[in-house]
C-alpha cells in the first residue's frame, strides 16, 4: 500500500482540509469530525485502494484502513498544513448534533488517544501475572515491584491522562486540565481525604474520596472546566490572559471538584460498577448472551465506547471486569465467520480473503473480516453474532472475568484473563473457541452467495483468457499446443508497452484481483491516448466481446493480459473498436484496439490498464524498466 497516496486520496475525498475539524485514529480507523459530512464522497472513498470501508457513527465520519492506519494517519498529518487540524479547531462553528451522537463522539475521542498507554500497561500487568503464576518471578522481588509500577502507573494516574485527553477533545487547554488532575491526585490531598477525617474548604465540607484510577470524576470536572475556562477567557483582556485564565480556572475548579464534582462522579462510577456486578451475579447467562451477541453491532454503531468507562471503573474498583471476555467472544465470532467464508467459498480470491481476514480477527483486528467479508455477504455476519452469543453464554456460565484492560481483544490479549486460578484463562480460551467454531459452522451451512460484481468481473476475464472465440478455435488450439511444448524451457522475454501513458504499480489498481496480483504480475498504465498495440511478437488468443480485455501468448511462451480500465465490461463494447481477433498473429506495435478514452472516463469508469503476465510462475522474476511514463512500443519490463 502506498500510504502517502491513500492519505492524499482520503484527504481529498472527505472534502479537503478545510472540511476537517478534527481527525484521530484508533487501531484500524481514521476518525474524522467534519464540518459538513455531505462534502465527503462516501462512494468513491469505498472504492479507493487502501480503504476497507466507510461509515458514519456517533457524529464521526470513519474511514477504515486496517493495520496500516497509523502510517496513513502520519502521512495525512503531514499533508495538512503541518497537521494544523489534527486537533479540534475552535475558530469555526460546530455543526449541530443530537446529544447521543455528541456523547459517543466525546467518549470515543477522549479514550481513543489514550488506548495505547492503558493497553500497554494492561499487557504488562498480564505478563507479570503469568510470570508469577508459573513461578518464574516472586511477588516479593524488586523486579516484580518495578514491573508492577510500570503496569500500574498509567492506571493510578489515569485521571491526569484522561484530563489531558478530555481537554484536548473539548478544545480547552490540555495543561490546565493536567494541572487539575494533578491537584486532586496530590499526595497531601490523598492523605487529607483519608476516610474518618473531617475536611472542609472555606467552611464547605469536603467528602472523603479516592481519585486514583478513577474515570468519571475527572471527566465531569474537565467538562465543566472547559466552560469555566472559556468564559474567563472571553471577559479577560488579552494582555493578562496568560496570568488570569489558568489561575482563576484552577482556583474555581479544584475546590469545586473536591467539594461536589468528585463525590458525585465517584457515586456514579460506583453505581455503574455495582449495577454491572449485580447483573452478572443474578442473570449472568442472559446478560452474556445479549452482550456477546450484540457487541459487533455496538462496534458498528460506535456505542461500544460507552462501555469503556464502565470497564475501566470495574477493573479499578473491583479488580475485574465481565465485558472484555464478551468482546473476546464477539471478535472470535467474526473470525470464525470469515474463516467459514474461506471454507465455503469457491472463488480462490474469496477463499484467500476469508482465511487472511479471519486470522487477523483472531489476533484482535476485526474490521477487515467484519466489513470486508462478513457484512458484504450478510449471512456470515449473522453467523458471527450467533457465535458471539453462544461463546458469551459459556463465558457467563463459567463467570469468566478480565483482570486487566486491553485495547486489542484477541489471542494476544489472553494474559488479561490470568488470575490466581488458571481455570479462568482456560475457560476464556474455550469460550473463544466455541464462538469461532459455531460462527464458522453456521456460515458454512448457511452458505454464501458469490455474485459480487468484482467476482463476476474476475471470472469473466479468466473465462475470456481460457476460452477463445469459437470461430478461431483451431488456430488458437494449434498455438496453445505449440506453447505447451515450450513451457518446460521458457526463455527470458522483453515486454514492450502496449499503451502510451503513466506507469503505475499494480497495487494502485482499484480491483483486488489485480492489486493483489492474484491473476498475475506486471504493471499498470494510466493511458494518455486510446490506442493499444501488441507488446510482443506472438498470437492473440482472446479478445473479449466487450473489447476491454485482450489475451496474447508470445513466441517465447509468455501469456499476457491487457485489461483496459476497471469494470469496463459493463460498457458491453461501447467506445471500443477491436482491430485484432483470436488466433491472429501479431508483431510488436501492431494495432490491437482503439477506444474513446475520454468517453470511457465520462461514463464514470477508471481507465487504468493492467498489463500482466498470467503464467508468471514460469519465471524467476519480473523486472520493470523503471520509467514513470512510457510510449507505446517502449520497453515496459523484462522477464527472467
Amino acid at each position: 500500500m502506498d500510504k502517502a497516496k491513500v492519505a492524499k486520496d482520503v484527504l481529498q475525498l472527505v472534502g479537503g482540509e478545510e472540511n476537517i475539524d478534527q481527525v484521530t485514529h484508533c487501531m484500524t480507523r481514521l476518525r474524522f469530525n467534519l464540518h459538513d459530512d455531505n462534502k465527503a464522497d462516501k462512494a468513491k472513498l469505498e472504492k479507493t485502494p487502501g480503504v476497507m470501508g466507510v461509515m458514519k457513527n456517533g457524529g464521526q465520519f470513519q474511514v477504515i484502513i486496517g493495520n496500516d492506519v497509523a502510517a496513513v494517519y502520519k502521512e495525512l498529518s503531514g499533508a495538512m498544513s503541518g497537521g494544523k487540524r489534527m486537533e479540534a479547531s475552535s475558530d469555526r462553528p460546530k455543526k449541530k448534533r443530537n446529544p447521543v451522537s455528541a456523547l459517543f463522539d466525546f467518549i470515543s475521542g477522549m479514550f481513543t488517544p489514550i488506548l495505547p498507554a492503558i493497553t500497554g500497561a494492561g499487557m504488562i500487568k498480564g505478563i507479570i501475572a503469568i510470570l508469577v503464576a508459573v513461578g518464574w518471578m516472586s511477588d516479593k522481588s524488586s523486579t516484580y515491584i518495578i514491573l508492577s509500577a510500570i503496569g500500574d502507573g498509567a492506571f493510578y494516574f489515569l485521571p491526569i491522562i484522561l484530563a489531558v485527553s478530555a481537554a484536548r477533545k473539548l478544545g480547552s487547554n490540555m495543561y490546565i486540565g493536567a494541572a487539575l488532575g494533578a491537584a486532586i491526585m496530590h499526595p497531601t490531598i490523598t492523605a487529607l481525604l483519608a476516610p474518618g477525617d473531617t475536611v472542609s474548604f472555606a467552611g464547605l465540607p469536603v467528602l472523603a474520596a479516592t481519585y486514583s484510577s478513577t474515570v468519571i470524576p475527572i471527566v465531569i470536572a474537565i467538562w465543566i472546566a472547559s466552560y469555566v475556562e472559556k468564559a474567563i477567557d472571553r471577559i479577560t483582556h488579552s494582555s493578562v490572559k496568560l496570568l488570569i485564565v489558568p489561575t482563576v480556572t484552577l482556583l474555581i475548579m479544584v475546590p469545586l471538584t473536591l467539594i461536589a464534582v468528585g463525590p458525585l462522579g465517584s457515586l456514579i462510577g460506583n453505581g455503574l460498577s455495582g449495577g454491572i456486578t449485580w447483573l452478572f451475579d443474578n442473570v449472568s447467562v442472559l446478560a452474556s448472551i445479549l452482550i456477546g451477541g450484540t457487541m459487533s453491532l455496538l462496534i458498528i454503531t460506535g456505542m461500544h465506547y460507552a462501555l469503556t468507562p464502565i470497564v475501566i471503573g470495574s477493573i479499578t474498583t473491583l479488580g475485574y471486569d465481565f465485558i472484555i471476555p464478551l468482546m473476546f467472544a464477539a471478535n472470535l465470532g467474526q473470525a470464525g465467520a470469515a474463516l467459514g467464508v474461506g471454507l465455503r467459498g469457491k472463488n480462490k480470491q474469496l477463499k484467500s480473503l476469508g482465511y487472511s481476514t479471519g486470522l487477523t480477527a483472531v489476533m484482535g483486528i476485526t474490521e477487515p473480516a467484519m466489513y470486508g467479508v462478513n457484512m458484504k455477504f450478510k449471512k456470515p455476519f449473522i453467523a458471527a453474532l450467533i457465535g458471539g452469543a453462544v461463546g458469551g453464554a459459556f463465558m457467563g456460565i463459567m463467570h469468566v472475568k478480565s483482570y486487566v484492560i486491553t485495547g486489542l481483544v484477541g489471542l494476544p490479549s489472553i494474559a488479561a484473563f490470568i488470575s490466581p486460578q488458571i481455570s479462568t484463562l482456560v475457560y476464556a480460551l474455550i469460550g473463544g473457541v466455541i464462538a469461532l467454531v459455531v460462527a464458522a459452522a453456521v456460515t458454512y451451512f448457511m452458505g454464501i452467495k458469490e455474485d459480487s460484481e468484482e467476482d463476476a468481473e474476475a471470472e469473466a476475464v479468466t473465462e475470456e483468457i481460457a476460452t477463445p472465440a469459437a470461430a478461431n478455435t483451431s488456430a488458437v488450439a494449434a498455438t496453445l499446443i505449440d506453447h505447451e511444448s515450450q513451457q518446460a524451457a521458457v526463455i527470458p522475454a522483453q515486454i514492450m508497452s502496449p499503451l502510451s501513458g503513466e506507469v503505475k504499480p499494480l497495487s494502485e489498481v482499484p480491483d483486488p484481483a489485480f492489486a493483489q496480483e492474484i491473476m498475475g504480475k506486471g504493471v499498470a498504465i494510466e493511458p494518455s491516448e486510446g490506442r493499444v498495440v501488441a507488446p510482443v511478437n506472438g498470437t492473440v488468443f482472446s479478445v473479449s466481446k466487450s473489447g476491454h480485455a485482450i489475451g496474447l501468448v508470445s513466441e517465447e511462451g509468455t501469456e499476457m493480459l491487457i485489461h483496459i480500465g476497471i469494470d469496463t465490461v459493463k460498457l458491453k463494447g461501447k467506445h471500443f473498436t477491436p482491430h485484432a481477433q483470436a488466433g491472429q498473429e501479431v508483431k510488436i506495435g501492431d494495432l490491437l484496439m482503439e477506444f474513446d478514452l475520454e468517453a470511457v472516463r465520462a461514463d464514470g469508469y477508471e481507465t487504468i490498464t493492467p498489463v500482466i503476465v498470467t503464467n508468471i510462475q514460469n519465471y524467476n522474476n519480473l523486472e520493470p524498466a523503471g520509467n514513470t511514463a512510457t510510449q507505446a512500443g517502449e520497453l515496459l519490463y523484462k522477464l527472467n
